[in-house]
């Protein structure tokens, strides 16, 4: 399978819910119609597109932000960077999206990694650009907002940030320390301004004294 990856000579599996179509997804036809839809240098205008529902396909986004098809990890980036701009969420689900296929895969937890950051300004005019595992890079504030998600056996923190359109990114580990060096208090709350809006991250009374 490595091998086949390598070549690009991706293999389609089967899947009960693709059964009833006339011919099953392809990667390989996924990938050509998403070159074929792109205009320019912007994102590929899924939102627009409704094509019917293909099937599932055995691809799954790992919670680090890894690629896998057929359980094998995509290791070509330009590839997994095409893909990434054909992503959009429905509900609670994930889709590829072409202008004549609409496929279902599988996303862990968040589909982006947020792996760096920028700062601008200070205070409360500040300004956190982030910059995904992908290539995206998204300004936090009100239409990209940051949220804090808590383990409830453990506390630990799972940090996020919207890049477009109901998708997020998971800001990693040393991104997330960084921005809990230049957090600070606002109304009871430990948190992150940027682009103008407030993002509370812990509750101020739960931070360690001294």
């Amino acid at each position: 399978m490595a091998k086949a990856m390598s070549e690009n000579k991706i293999t389609t599996p089967s899947h009960p819910k693709a059964a009833s179509q006339a011919a099953a997804p392809s990667v390989e036809g996924i990938a050509a119609a998403a070159k074929a839809a792109q205009k320019g240098r912007g994102l590929p205008p899924v939102d627009k597109w409704n094509p019917d529902f293909c099937g599932d396909l055995d691809m799954r986004i790992a919670r680090d932000g890894t690629w896998f098809y057929l359980g094998t990890p995509i290791g070509r980036p330009e590839m997994v960077r095409l893909f990434s701009t054909i992503l959009r969420k429905d509900g609670a689900d994930y889709f590829l999206v072409t202008p004549v296929e609409k496929v279902g895969i599988t996303v862990d937890d968040a589909p982006f990694v947020a792996v760096d950051f920028e700062v601008e300004g200070t205070s409360t005019d500040q300004r956190l650009t982030f910059l995904t595992n992908v290539g995206d890079s998204t300004v936090a504030g009100p239409d990209a907002p940051i949220r804090v998600v808590r383990d409830p056996e453990t506390g630990e923190p799972s940090p996020y940030v919207l890049v477009r359109a109901n998708l997020e990114a998971l800001i990693d580990r040393k991104s997330f320390y960084r921005l809990v060096e230049i957090g600070a208090h606002h109304e009871n709350w430990f948190g992150l301004w940027s682009g103008g809006a407030f993002f509370g991250l812990i509750p101020s009374a739960e931070l360690p004294q001294g």
